[in-house]
Protein backbone atom coordinates (compact mmCIF):
# COMPACT_ATOMS: atom_id res chain seq x y z
CA UNK A 1 0.00 0.00 0.00
CA UNK A 2 1.75 3.33 -0.91
CA UNK A 3 0.24 6.02 1.51
CA UNK A 4 1.87 9.03 2.37
CA UNK A 5 3.41 7.10 5.39
CA UNK A 6 5.37 4.75 3.39
CA UNK A 7 5.43 1.81 0.74
CA UNK A 8 3.90 -0.91 2.56
CA UNK A 9 2.40 -3.83 0.63
CA UNK A 10 -0.86 -4.36 2.45
CA UNK A 11 -2.50 -2.77 5.60
CA UNK A 12 -5.23 -4.51 7.96
CA UNK A 13 -7.16 -3.71 10.55
CA UNK A 14 -5.37 -4.47 14.00
CA UNK A 15 -7.73 -6.16 15.64
CA UNK A 16 -8.12 -8.73 12.64
CA UNK A 17 -4.48 -9.90 13.10
CA UNK A 18 -3.26 -10.65 16.74
CA UNK A 19 -0.46 -12.15 14.80
CA UNK A 20 1.38 -9.15 14.57
CA UNK A 21 0.35 -7.57 17.95
CA UNK A 22 1.62 -8.29 21.16
CA UNK A 23 -1.16 -9.86 23.30
CA UNK A 24 -1.32 -6.85 25.62
CA UNK A 25 -2.02 -4.63 22.81
CA UNK A 26 -4.58 -6.67 21.14
CA UNK A 27 -6.97 -6.74 25.10
CA UNK A 28 -6.24 -2.71 24.58
CA UNK A 29 -7.68 -2.26 20.73
CA UNK A 30 -10.54 -4.09 21.45
CA UNK A 31 -11.68 -2.05 24.11
CA UNK A 32 -10.32 1.41 23.40
CA UNK A 33 -12.99 3.61 21.58
CA UNK A 34 -10.72 4.82 18.38
CA UNK A 35 -9.22 0.18 18.02
CA UNK A 36 -11.01 -0.32 15.23
CA UNK A 37 -9.48 2.25 13.42
CA UNK A 38 -6.04 1.14 13.60
CA UNK A 39 -4.11 -0.84 11.29
CA UNK A 40 -0.97 -2.69 10.76
CA UNK A 41 1.31 -3.60 8.70
CA UNK A 42 3.51 -6.56 8.59
CA UNK A 43 7.41 -5.54 8.27
CA UNK A 44 10.69 -7.21 8.44
CA UNK A 45 11.59 -7.83 12.17
CA UNK A 46 15.43 -6.91 11.26
CA UNK A 47 14.37 -3.31 9.98
CA UNK A 48 12.47 -2.54 13.30
CA UNK A 49 14.91 -0.21 14.99
CA UNK A 50 13.25 3.39 13.38
CA UNK A 51 16.54 4.68 11.42
CA UNK A 52 16.47 1.43 9.24
CA UNK A 53 12.66 1.00 9.25
CA UNK A 54 11.94 4.45 8.09
CA UNK A 55 14.61 4.09 4.97
CA UNK A 56 13.52 0.71 4.20
CA UNK A 57 10.01 1.80 3.96
CA UNK A 58 10.35 5.37 2.29
CA UNK A 59 8.83 6.57 6.21
CA UNK A 60 9.37 10.39 7.32
CA UNK A 61 10.55 10.71 10.77
CA UNK A 62 7.86 13.10 10.98
CA UNK A 63 5.23 10.43 10.35
CA UNK A 64 6.95 7.97 12.53
CA UNK A 65 6.69 7.99 16.38
CA UNK A 66 8.94 5.84 19.16
CA UNK A 67 7.40 4.90 22.73
CA UNK A 68 10.57 4.79 25.04
CA UNK A 69 9.86 3.31 28.68
CA UNK A 70 10.94 5.64 31.86
CA UNK A 71 12.07 4.67 35.27
CA UNK A 72 11.35 7.72 37.66
CA UNK A 73 12.96 7.56 41.18
CA UNK A 74 12.41 9.53 44.47
CA UNK A 75 13.58 8.01 47.08
CA UNK A 76 12.92 4.38 47.31
CA UNK A 77 9.94 4.75 45.12
CA UNK A 78 10.23 3.77 41.57
CA UNK A 79 7.43 5.18 39.36
CA UNK A 80 7.36 3.85 35.16
CA UNK A 81 6.13 5.64 32.52
CA UNK A 82 6.34 5.94 28.65
CA UNK A 83 6.75 9.20 26.78
CA UNK A 84 5.31 9.16 22.67
CA UNK A 85 7.81 11.48 20.56
CA UNK A 86 8.04 11.94 16.68
CA UNK A 87 11.40 9.98 16.11
CA UNK A 88 13.06 13.61 14.49
CA UNK A 89 12.73 14.16 18.00
CA UNK A 90 14.11 12.32 21.87
CA UNK A 91 12.45 13.38 24.75
CA UNK A 92 12.81 15.47 27.41
CA UNK A 93 13.57 12.85 29.94
CA UNK A 94 15.81 15.05 32.33
CA UNK A 95 13.25 18.25 32.16
CA UNK A 96 9.79 18.07 31.27
CA UNK A 97 9.64 13.81 31.87
CA UNK A 98 10.92 14.30 35.65
CA UNK A 99 8.70 17.20 36.65
CA UNK A 100 6.05 15.76 34.83
CA UNK A 101 6.38 12.52 36.81
CA UNK A 102 7.28 14.67 40.07
CA UNK A 103 10.63 12.22 40.63
CA UNK A 104 13.99 13.39 41.75
CA UNK A 105 15.81 11.39 38.49
CA UNK A 106 14.41 10.13 35.73
CA UNK A 107 16.12 7.90 32.87
CA UNK A 108 15.44 5.16 30.36
CA UNK A 109 14.55 1.98 32.07
CA UNK A 110 16.62 -0.82 31.26
CA UNK A 111 15.46 -3.40 28.25
CA UNK A 112 14.83 -6.29 30.16
CA UNK A 113 12.43 -4.24 32.62
CA UNK A 114 10.66 -2.51 29.52
CA UNK A 115 10.25 -5.45 27.90
CA UNK A 116 9.08 -7.56 31.22
CA UNK A 117 6.86 -4.92 32.31
CA UNK A 118 4.84 -4.17 29.14
CA UNK A 119 4.85 -7.93 27.45
CA UNK A 120 5.90 -6.53 24.67
CA UNK A 121 9.29 -6.99 22.14
CA UNK A 122 12.17 -4.65 22.22
CA UNK A 123 11.65 -2.96 18.90
CA UNK A 124 8.22 -2.57 19.46
CA UNK A 125 7.24 -1.11 22.48
CA UNK A 126 3.98 0.51 21.98
CA UNK A 127 1.65 3.65 24.16
CA UNK A 128 -1.57 0.68 23.17
CA UNK A 129 -2.11 -1.66 25.79
CA UNK A 130 0.78 -0.31 28.46
CA UNK A 131 0.43 -1.41 32.10
CA UNK A 132 -1.95 -0.25 34.00
CA UNK A 133 -1.51 2.76 36.44
CA UNK A 134 1.31 4.12 34.16
CA UNK A 135 1.10 7.45 32.74
CA UNK A 136 1.24 7.98 28.69
CA UNK A 137 3.04 11.39 28.21
CA UNK A 138 2.63 12.15 24.12
CA UNK A 139 4.34 15.08 22.94
CA UNK A 140 1.75 17.54 20.87
CA UNK A 141 3.55 17.22 17.91
CA UNK A 142 2.83 13.70 17.65
CA UNK A 143 -1.02 13.81 18.59
CA UNK A 144 -1.39 16.49 16.10
CA UNK A 145 0.16 14.01 13.23
CA UNK A 146 -2.71 12.81 10.87
CA UNK A 147 -1.79 9.51 11.12
CA UNK A 148 1.34 8.13 12.98
CA UNK A 149 3.56 5.03 12.66
CA UNK A 150 4.23 3.02 16.11
CA UNK A 151 4.98 0.04 17.13
CA UNK A 152 2.79 -3.10 17.78
CA UNK A 153 4.40 -4.65 20.31
CA UNK A 154 6.29 -6.70 18.08
CA UNK A 155 9.07 -6.38 15.75
CA UNK A 156 7.70 -7.80 12.78
CA UNK A 157 5.05 -5.07 12.61
CA UNK A 158 3.72 -1.64 12.96
CA UNK A 159 1.01 0.47 13.78
CA UNK A 160 -1.01 3.14 11.86
CA UNK A 161 -2.90 5.61 14.02
CA UNK A 162 -5.01 8.72 13.64
CA UNK A 163 -2.74 11.41 15.77
CA UNK A 164 -5.69 12.67 17.39
CA UNK A 165 -6.76 9.51 19.47
CA UNK A 166 -3.81 8.40 21.08
CA UNK A 167 -5.17 11.34 24.00
CA UNK A 168 -7.61 9.28 24.45
CA UNK A 169 -5.89 6.51 25.30
CA UNK A 170 -5.72 5.41 29.39
CA UNK A 171 -3.07 7.80 31.81
CA UNK A 172 -2.59 10.14 28.54
CA UNK A 173 -1.19 13.21 29.02
CA UNK A 174 -0.52 15.73 25.91
CA UNK A 175 2.17 17.89 26.44
CA UNK A 176 3.91 20.51 24.36
CA UNK A 177 7.61 20.43 23.84
CA UNK A 178 7.80 16.52 25.38
CA UNK A 179 10.42 15.78 22.12
CA UNK A 180 13.60 17.84 21.59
Amino acid sequence: MQSPLGNFPEAWRAVDRPDLVAPPVLEALTIWSAGEEVLVVDTDPELADTANFCAAYDVAPQASANCVVVAGKRGGAVTMAACLVLASTRADVNGLVRKQLDVRKASFAPVETAVAETAMEYGGITPIGLPAGWPLLIDAAVADTAHVIIGSGRRRAKLLVPGKHLGTLPRAQILADLGI
